[in-house]
């Protein structure tokens, strides 16, 4: 978000010198140092939060005397390797990076993380200002197994919202839709198929079309799974009539060859003033606002997706951070842990564009908001999802296959075949599948 050197500057303020790190810890009761001649090993998925994370990891050796070892796996390839080490039962790494909205089941089946709770709870291993109450509720539900293990602290919150384009809605005297019938109408309104402009924009493409999907559906205040885990709610009336929705939005609002449209393509198309509006992850913001880049620079609108007929959510995709069970380093671990999602980090997260952080207080920091390059409107917009977040994927082992086969479904009725057979189809093909992870 912000360039480099102003990040830098601004970094001084939140991130304190060693020098000014050691004098505030002695004078508060808290021992950073009480792990000091530890070593830790870290593994992340790539991002940009652990590209943050690593370059101010000497900050974090500096103040606590642990030597860090870090490194970065491209998710595909790293989220096989930590399944490999946890089935090993050792792991090479101490503290390790998990995508929950895919990895959840797995970690709680297989025991993958430990407890953080006593450690939480422990005065003399939690830092008093941690302020473990400021963490979004579904960040933390989806850190909290069945049985209340908290086996991660969230680390980033992926939250979903509309971008729509201020000057195309200003040109035709119309404002932002509060509910979704408003939307399809408005976009309906919006379409001029003889300028190459449409009301809206999104993914068509098999597996890449469930997430938008997921964030109408929660608009009937439904998920696409019941609360045990144990049945797919993809053929009830709500699902029908939200696959029957986003099929007409994409196909009757949405430019020719959507129905292959990843987040990717749909980006394009936004940032080129061809589309008035876009459902999908606010971490595609920092494009649309690059003016050497995007032709929606300075008209382009941030907002929460609008409500249902019952409801009103932002759909959300989390990850996490958390201990190895198998961690012969577990106090200096969550020395890392605790730091790695402090209120200084997160805030750091966030002026940097690299990422939404699951606290709420990042969001209310001024000094953030006046020297960002993304409007106050994209920060107002983020609260405001954060406040209404709720899980965009089930909490199952199989996720992946889950949404091919939903996918596909909503793929063949964004091309015209019937919402109710489809949705019925797709989900008698994997409910037996869904069935062998209790089995």
């Amino acid at each position: 978000m912000l360039r480099r050197r102003q990040m830098l500057r601004a970094s001084a303020g939140l991130l304190a010198a060693p020098a000014l790190v050691e004098r505030a810890n002695a004078q508060s009761a808290f021992d950073w140092k009480q792990f000091k001649g530890s070593k830790i090993e870290v593994n992340f998925a790539k991002s940009p939060r652990g590209d943050v994370l690593q370059a101010h990891e000497k900050e974090f050796e500096e103040l606590t005397g642990i030597k860090v070892g870090s490194e970065q796996i491209p998710e595909q390839q790293q989220r096989p390797k930590v399944a490999v080490e946890f089935a090993s039962g050792r792991t090479s790494f101490d503290v390790v990076n998990v995508a929950l909205h895919v990895q959840k089941r797995l970690i709680e089946k297989g025991k993958w993380l430990i407890d953080l709770r006593p450690m939480l709870a422990d005065r003399n291993l939690t830092e008093a200002s941690y302020d473990f109450g400021d963490f979004g509720g579904p960040g933390i539900h989806a850190a909290t197994a069945a049985d209340g293990t908290l086996h991660t602290i969230p680390l980033n919150q992926d939250l979903w919202l509309t971008f729509y384009n201020k000057q195309i809605f200003a040109e035709r005297g119309l404002s932002f839709p509060k509910t979704l019938d408003e939307m399809f109408e408005t976009a309906k309104a919006l379409t001029d198929k003889s300028k190459g402009v449409y009301g809206y924009v999104g993914r068509g493409l098999k597996n890449a079309n469930l997430p938008p999907y997921t964030s109408i559906l929660l608009g009937w205040d439904q998920e696409t799974i019941s609360a045990d885990g144990r049945t797919l709610l993809t053929d009830t009336p709500a699902a029908i009539a939200a696959a029957d929705f986003y099929g007409k939005l994409m196909r009757e609002t949405a430019p020719p060859g959507s129905i292959g449209f990843n987040w990717s393509e749909s980006q394009t198309t936004f940032s080129q003033a061809r589309a008035a509006m876009w459902i999908d992850g606010i971490g595609f913001s920092a494009p649309l606002i690059d003016k050497t880049k995007s032709k929606v620079a300075s008209t382009a609108g941030f907002a929460p997706v609008p409500r249902g007929p019952k409801a009103q959510h932002s759909a959300t995709f989390i990850d996490g951070i958390g201990i190895s069970s198998s961690s012969k380093n577990k106090g200096a671990a969550w020395l890392y842990v605790q730091w790695a999602t402090n209120k200084a980090m997160m805030a750091e997260m966030l002026r940097t564009g690299s990422g939404t952080p699951a606290r709420a207080s990042t969001y209310q920091d001024q000094k953030i908001v006046e020297n960002s390059t993304f409007p106050r409107e994209w920060f107002e917009a983020a609260l405001a999802c954060l406040k209404i977040a709720r899980s965009g994927l089930p909490e199952i082992v199989g996720v992946t296959e889950f949404r091919d086969t939903i996918g596909s479904a909503l793929t063949n009725i964004i091309g015209g075949s019937d919402p109710a057979t489809e949705m019925r189809k797709a989900t008698q093909t994997f409910q037996p599948i869904l069935a062998k992870e209790f089995a």
